[in-house]
């Protein structure tokens, strides 16, 4: 059974180099909430230097708040900072040689778009203006990511959370709020579960279907470098296939 295995990096985490040599994929922050031209390079290094697929990992431009609070912009607005991100990411990356393979939103982007279809489709436009048609969005049945990214032809993956507890709905669990964040046992069980059971459980108890084919963690957590090392080996362990996503022909 494959399974790509994703982190968000770029962010000025000092585990980088650690968690990318566990991970298949890399989503590279592009200077919205963290990164500038120095650290989008040095990522893109890193993921050439372990073979690991690069992606754009765009958000919200709030620097100060991380990309985790929410805002308002229209639609038009968001499909232009996210296009922008992207391609600022792809420059970089033309002049180290390497190629883009994805596209996924961080932190409040991603939240408020699983549940919103203006702004869902508004990021997709911009991964699909930018040429870049291999999308990670919040896996499930009734998707609104992966629905309006499939909409404007993109290749939309679904993608699980090893490290963040889950709603009965299947949505995030707010990370204001106890058992959003996974302690790291908790997360190695849920991933493995996740990749080989397509299910998590909800922090109320209830089975949720996750039909995930990527799985995030989380790499500016303390414990991101053991998390990846760990998650990696669990899933090696029960069989899966740790491999990143194939490109569409």
């Amino acid at each position: 059974m494959p399974m790509d295995l994703n982190a968000d990096l770029g962010e000025g985490s000092a585990h980088e180099e650690a968690v990318m040599a566990a991970v298949t994929s890399a989503n590279i922050a592009c200077g919205g909430h963290a990164g500038d031209l120095e650290t989008m390079r040095d990522s893109l290094r890193l993921a050439a230097r372990f073979g690991v697929a690069a992606g754009a990992h765009p958000g919200f431009p709030d620097r100060e708040g991380f990309g985790r609070r929410a805002m308002t912009f229209a639609p038009a607005d968001v499909t232009a900072f996210v296009r922008d991100q992207i391609e600022a990411l792809k420059a970089v990356a033309a002049r180290e040689g390497v190629a883009l393979a994805h596209v996924k939103p961080h932190g409040m982007l991603y939240n408020m778009a699983a549940t919103d279809p203006a702004l869902a489709r508004a990021i997709a436009q911009a991964a699909a203006d930018a040429g870049l048609p291999l999308y990670f969005g919040l896996a499930g049945a009734q998707s609104v990511m992966l629905r309006e990214a499939q909409a404007l032809g993109l290749t939309a993956l679904g993608e699980g959370f090893a490290d963040r507890g889950y709603a009965p709905d299947g949505q995030l669990w707010p990370r204001s709020q106890p058992g959003a964040l996974l302690p790291h046992a908790q997360a190695v069980a849920q991933g493995v579960r996740l990749a080989t059971q397509g299910h998590a459980l909800a922090v109320s108890g209830e089975v949720v279907a996750v039909p995930a084919q990527t799985l995030c963690l989380h790499g500016d957590g303390a414990e991101a470098a053991e998390l990846a090392r760990d998650l990696r080996a669990a899933l090696e362990a029960a069989g899966v296939q740790v491999t990143p996503p194939l490109p569409r022909a």
